[in-house]
């Protein structure tokens, strides 16, 4: 036994001393392999900025790009995408312009960037299209909107890569406290834009704004462009109610208006272009009058003058000026129009087309100005008369002519015709026999095919009737009339019964949940009312659409916002499917998802609509304790 024990001992001590050897040699081995990894490490970083080429043409990534920039005078980049046909078609083109900057002297850097790849460059350069080609002048970036071709642009890049080059200055007007009245108020005409530097929006139309600029400081006379930093200039911004960017305002000798036109380059001239001339056109020959007036489809409005020197003709003008895009505006000194018109200087018109006349109203209605008649007055004459007693209410006018509420719709199939005039007419006499009873309401006829899903809202798309009825009332509310023959005594009974408040409005609505007992309330279009509308209760309520993708992100904070609120009583964190449900109140108008408004317990009908902001747990209680009425101090906290 005991020399057993020994042996095992010499034996434990060799493997010990094998062991040993062993491991500083394989320490040995690792160590080198990881400097040879180390080093492989380091060439992969350098790899990282490495900027390989392709056909000529460099390849700039997030990595490689600010290294590559740096120190460099001149270089043109395109922001591609491997699918765009454009960018495939172009490449050739492209990789001939890189051989041809080559060779110039001194040589310009021709890359590219796959913008689908190179995320963090796309947005910083902005990118939103492709192929998106920029010119780097000394790392700042110089938009090239020529033509795609070799010889425009190594023309363009030779001219900027001169020594000398600099930017033309900006044809964009920039107005401050200091220059802000006397522009606008010197101006016949300029569009100002209200802007905030870190809104995506107004960078997003800076470059269009521009380009729009320079192409209306061309025109003879020219229209100027300005913009107005609001962040800076706020009290400017506060005089002109602007609250969200960009806003964008006409203003003509100091006169402000609203800009309703186009955000792109191209709408922007042919808006700026149209709202330059005069509001109103001169009429000379009784013919011009006489043929609007038989084959219109809208009233003409005619103001009768001695000359452009009237006083009268300057109220007109300036009347005119702020509801030009809404209505037919036309002047004449023509002693022949005042005789047809049987009109004297200092009067306005206002004349229906033939087929829109009946026995129940007169075929015009005139105003006679006297030196105290004010420009609002003028306005609210042509608001007044510009509708017939029974109009045609189309997609093309809704907007303009038909927001009043009540408004009595009775559709079929209108046209107005030669052969189908007469059936228009038929059912449209029926109408006017009722109309002329309730002078507080807007009666109109439309084409069943021209409001196909209104009719389908209200459940009368499968009627089965020639002729369908409907009542859009205030707050959003509307009616449908049983589907039956109709008549004249069938429309008067069915208003009569809208009077008395015998009529229940039509809800499109998701079924009531059985359980609504979450942090955030599921509001449909039944529950609405008992809800968002309760004076009880302050409400926050996100009309949202399920496809959409803001919403979806914001989802989880809009969770955890329910759960911070849950122990305020008076408070309710509500959402709603604006897409599965009406909202049966004007007031809260979804023009986009998700929309956000606050609905305090003293004030419902005037909600407060959250604009833009930070839509996270902490920016939502922001919004939502600044507007608050009915918050305790006592919060259960996240």
């Amino acid at each position: 036994m005991r020399n057993i024990a020994v042996l095992l001992i010499v034996l434990l001590g060799v493997a010990h001393f094998a062991t040993v050897g062993r491991c500083e040699d394989e320490i040995l081995e690792e160590e080198e392999a990881s400097e040879e990894d180390s080093d492989e490490e380091e060439e992969d970083e350098e790899d990282d900025t490495e900027v390989k080429e392709e056909n000529g043409v460099l390849v700039l990534t997030d990595s490689n790009y600010d290294t590559f920039i740096e120190g460099k005078d001149t270089v043109l980049v395109e922001f591609y995408a491997p699918w765009c046909g454009h960018c495939k078609q172009f490449a050739p083109e492209y990789e001939k312009i890189a051989q041809a900057l080559k060779e110039n002297d001194p040589p310009v850097p021709v890359a590219k960037v796959d913008a689908t790849v190179a995320t963090e460059l796309a947005n910083r350069f902005e990118v939103s299209g492709y192929p998106t080609i920029k010119i780097l002048k000394n790392g700042e970036p110089v938009d090239y909107d020529g033509d795609r071709t070799e010889k425009a642009i190594v023309a363009r890049l030779k001219e900027v890569a001169q020594p000398d080059w600099k930017p033309p200055p900006e044809a964009t007007l920039v107005l401050t406290k200091d220059n802000f009245d006397e522009t606008v108020n010197n101006a016949d005409i300029i569009l100002v834009e209200f802007y905030a530097p870190w809104c995506g929006h107004c960078k997003r139309l800076a470059p269009e704004y521009e380009k729009a600029a320079k192409e209306l400081s061309k025109r003879s006379p020219a229209i100027a462009l300005a913009k107005v930093d609001a962040t800076v200039e706020g009290d400017i911004a506060s005089r002109f109610g602007v609250t969200g960017y960009p806003t964008l305002k006409i203003f003509r000798k100091g006169k402000v208006f609203d800009y309703n036109g186009p955000r792109e380059q191209y709408g922007i001239v042919e808006y700026m272009g149209e709202q330059s001339g005069p509001p109103s056109k001169q009429v000379q020959a009784v013919k011009q009058v006489q043929e609007h007036v038989k084959d219109g489809d809208d009233a003409v409005i005619v103001g009768v003058f001695s000359s452009e020197q009237d006083a009268a003709y300057e109220i007109y003008i300036e009347a005119c000026n702020s509801l030009r895009e809404d209505f037919t505006f036309r002047h004449s000194f023509s002693s022949e129009v005042s005789k047809l018109l049987k009109a004297s200087p200092g009067q306005i018109v206002i004349l229906h087309p033939e087929k829109f006349r009946s026995k129940y109203e007169p075929a015009s209605h005139t105003l006679t100005m006297k030196d105290s008649t004010s420009v609002s007055e003028v306005q609210e004459f042509f608001k007044k008369h510009v509708i017939p007693l029974v109009g045609h209410r189309k997609p093309s006018n809704d907007a303009k002519r038909y927001t009043k509420r009540p408004l009595v719709v009775v559709y079929y199939g209108v046209d107005f015709s030669f052969d189908y005039r007469k059936a228009t007419q038929f059912w449209r006499s029926k109408v006017l026999e009722v109309a002329k009873d309730y002078p507080e309401y807007t009666f109109a006829i439309a084409d069943e095919e021209d409001f196909a899903d209104e009719l389908k809202s209200l459940g009368l798309s499968e009627s089965g009737e020639e002729v369908n009825v409907a009542i859009l009332a205030d707050g959003g509310k509307k009616y449908a009339m049983e589907p039956e023959e109709f008549d004249s005594e069938v429309l008067s009974d069915f208003v009569k019964a809208f009077k008395k408040g015998k009529l229940k409005p039509i809800v499109k609505s998701q079924p009531v949940p059985k359980n609504n007992k979450g942090p955030v309330k599921v509001v449909v279009g039944k529950t609405f009312e008992d809800i968002v509308m309760d004076t009880q209760k302050d409400v926050l309520i996100e009309f949202y659409a399920p496809w959409c993708g803001h919403c979806k992100k914001m989802e989880p904070d809009y969770l955890a916002l329910g759960k911070k609120y849950k122990g305020e009583k008076n408070l309710v964190i509500a959402k709603m499917d604006a897409t599965a449900n009406d909202v049966p109140n004007d007031s809260y108008k979804v023009e986009g998802f998700p929309t956000i408004y606050f609905a305090p317990s003293n004030s419902k009908q005037s909600p407060v609509k959250m604009e833009g902001g930070d839509r996270t747990v902490e920016g939502l209680s922001k919004f939502l304790e600044k507007h608050a009425t009915k918050l305790s101090q006592k919060r259960d906290e996240l």
